[in-house]
């Protein structure tokens, strides 16, 4: 069975949403030396690029002003499925649930401040969405002492397995082997794959379509 096609997250609104949820993503850079660095990072999805903060000075800013192409990425793992789960003899039947989103783009520090206020600000709401704090202003020095990192996605793709590659009678058995098995993640896992848990077991409310 060719899966590419169907692993493969095909609502942009979906990708926007799961950049929204996620607090960690991981930028590429390559070094001096030709070796890709790769470093976690908070950040947030505005307007259709990738903005983060950082300390003014640093590798992966030298990075790409020498070459501005990089990668990002992130990823949520939903369920480890146990090899058991198939065939206790056999380990290599081990998989795992998961969303994933990677991007090829172009990263500048972003100068302009009305920008730069507006990603802090987008940061700060993301992060810290009970408020508490003063918004910050194009105005204030707060400004000077820190970069602002974009990354303006040339390319993007989104992958995820919910379940979606396998038929009905495999996915309830599947899911209701995750309910069985607990694990701290698995009712979360259910209600993406579609299922919701019930006094009689489980009950499919949606298909497993990003």
């Amino acid at each position: 069975m060719q899966l590419v096609g169907v692993l493969q997250i095909k609502s942009y609104d979906k990708v926007k949403e799961f950049l929204h949820e996620e607090h960690v993503g991981r930028i590429s850079t390559i070094d001096e030396n030709g070796y890709p660095q790769t470093i976690p990072m908070n950040f947030v999805f505005l307007n259709d690029v990738v903005y983060m903060h950082s300390h003014p000075r640093g590798e992966k800013i030298e990075n790409f002003k020498r070459n501005e192409k990089v990668g990002f990425e992130v990823d949520r793992e939903l369920e480890f499925l146990p090899s058991y789960f198939e065939d206790p003899k056999n380990a290599s039947l081990a998989d795992t649930l998961y969303i994933s989103i990677v991007m090829k783009g172009i990263a500048s520090l972003v100068t302009d401040r009305e920008e730069k206020t507006l990603a802090l600000n987008g940061l700060m709401e993301k992060y810290q969405p009970e408020g508490g704090y003063e918004p910050i202003k194009s105005d204030m020095h707060v400004l000077d002492g820190v970069a602002v990192i974009k990354i303006a996605p040339k390319i993007l793709h989104g992958k995820y397995k919910i379940g979606q590659h396998i038929s009905p009678a495999d996915r309830l058995d599947l899911a209701q082997q995750i309910l069985k098995k607990n694990s701290p993640t698995a009712k979360k896992t259910l209600k993406i794959m579609g299922f919701e848990i019930t006094d009689g077991g489980l009950k499919m409310i949606d298909e497993p379509r990003w």
